[in-house]
């Protein structure tokens, strides 16, 4: 397909994370956009300020007129819209119709540019947040589609040119494997989303094929003990790129980056956690094969803030500290459990957490009570489920009396808060992917009242 041909991009789902950012890539492209999605919210209000418009009831009737015609008509939608969604039924049965998958448009977009790709089960948004924020500060013609709002630009799109494209590699539904980009790397190969791939060994399967992916000529990262060929990355170890002389200042890093070529001395990272010291490695690592130069780097990763809802601070004061994480999986919630410990040392932790998915849910449900055993309280909410139907015995109760807390409650969103204010904890952190993120801001407010 040619997208120069392309007057009018609507896109079914379009409050998503990653259908937004290529919502605001064609309207910067001067392509007339609109869009369905189920609910308002902060991204779709976004784009209705840059002149995106958008409706909110599934119905062919809504859709404007000028994007009917079949010849200048893009249709971008995304794998989490249910197969029986009217207006995507409709365009799929008018054969006339480019209908293609987000993941489709985002590998034509990038297949003519210079394209850094990030894989893994973990990491990705923040990765590829840095990563695109590192190129940036350094000049490089660049556009970065991200899975997250940087809290840098506020934005899940970044761009400062056309010749340099920044991706997540997402291996949800296989994603990724439209991509063919020129360096890229696997940051985890964790099991996750059986529900798309049925057991852990198809998925790690799908990331071998990714990785055959890279062009040739190109460079694959990989982290240091994956079952993968490529440049290792590590902390502390004999990767190929690795994090050295490690020390805690001010909630944050100072460390040394070993290269295969050079000693980089003394750089400061500002978000805490081993996972995300490791995002850091690997970004600073992927713009140095790049090109880009060593000071530069250096000066441009002091500067990065992080990704709303990636360990994001609501309140830090000496008496109480509150975080949100976006932590939906069990080896995410040991990586902010390890965050949280390493910066406050002996304090006492509360997880609120909301599951996410029945699936994820059954399919990790031991792996999930050991993680939260961790923490000192646990209030748990039901669960998420997105795209799916509830599944017979699989529901929060089932979780919490796998929880060896003692300090354990069952929780609705109409009593969290007044239990999170119960609570004498020093920390508190919530967690997960659906729609726990709203609440954030009332707790917030509500603990500052007190």
């Amino acid at each position: 397909m040619n997208l120069n041909t392309i007057d009018n991009v609507y896109f079914i789902g379009i409050g998503g994370i990653g259908m937004s950012a290529l919502a605001r890539y064609f309207k910067a492209n001067n392509k007339r956009v609109a869009g369905y999605d189920k609910t308002p919210s902060d991204v779709t209000r976004a784009l209705d300020a840059l002149g995106i418009e958008i409706h909110f009831s599934d119905s062919v009737a809504n859709i404007p007129n000028s994007f009917f015609n079949y010849d200048t008509t893009l249709v971008v939608y995304t794998p989490a819209i249910p197969k029986d969604n009217m207006e995507l039924v409709y365009f799929k049965n008018n054969k006339s119709f480019s209908v293609l998958k987000r993941s489709e448009i985002l590998g034509l977009v990038t297949e003519n540019t210079f394209c850094l790709a990030v894989a893994g089960t973990h990491g990705k948004t923040t990765t590829s947040s840095i990563l695109a924020h590192l190129l940036y500060e350094c000049q490089v013609p660049m556009t970065g589609f991200l899975g997250g709002i940087s809290e840098n630009y506020n934005s899940n799109y970044i761009s400062k040119g056309t010749e340099v494209s920044v991706v997540e590699a997402d291996e949800f539904d296989r994603s990724f494997l439209t991509l063919s980009p020129d360096i890229a790397c696997i940051t985890s190969m964790d099991a996750d989303h059986l529900d798309i791939y049925g057991e852990a060994e198809a998925l790690k399967d799908s990331f071998i094929e990714f990785s055959k992916r890279v062009k040739k000529g190109g460079k694959l990262f990989v982290k240091n003990g994956l079952p993968i060929e490529g440049i290792t990355y590590g902390i502390e170890d004999d990767s190929d790129y690795t994090a050295q002389n490690i020390k805690i200042e001010n909630g944050g890093y100072v460390f040394n980056v070993k290269t295969p070529t050079a000693v980089v001395k003394d750089i400061q990272f500002n978000l805490p956690g081993r996972h995300n010291l490791s995002n850091a490695l690997i970004a600073l690592a992927m713009a140095v094969e790049y090109g880009c130069p060593h000071p530069q780097l250096a000066e441009a990763l002091a500067l990065y803030k992080g990704v709303k809802r990636r360990f994001t601070y609501h309140i830090k004061s000496d008496d109480l500290v509150f975080i949100d994480d976006y932590a939906h999986h069990p080896e995410e919630i040991n990586a902010v459990y390890q965050a949280v410990t390493e910066m406050y040392p002996g304090k006492s932790v509360l997880a609120v957490f909301q599951p996410h998915l029945f699936s994820r849910t059954r399919d990790f449900i031991d792996e999930f009570a050991k993680s939260l055993s961790q923490f000192d309280a646990v209030l748990l909410l039901d669960i998420y489920p997105a795209r799916e139907l509830p599944i017979e015995g699989v529901t929060s109760a089932w979780l919490l009396d796998k929880i060896k807390t003692e300090n354990k409650e069952l929780v609705s969103k109409s009593n969290l808060i007044s239990k999170i204010k119960a609570s004498d904890a020093s920390v508190i952190v919530t967690m997960g992917a659906g729609d726990i993120g709203v609440e954030v801001e009332h707790i917030k407010t509500a603990l500052q009242d007190e």
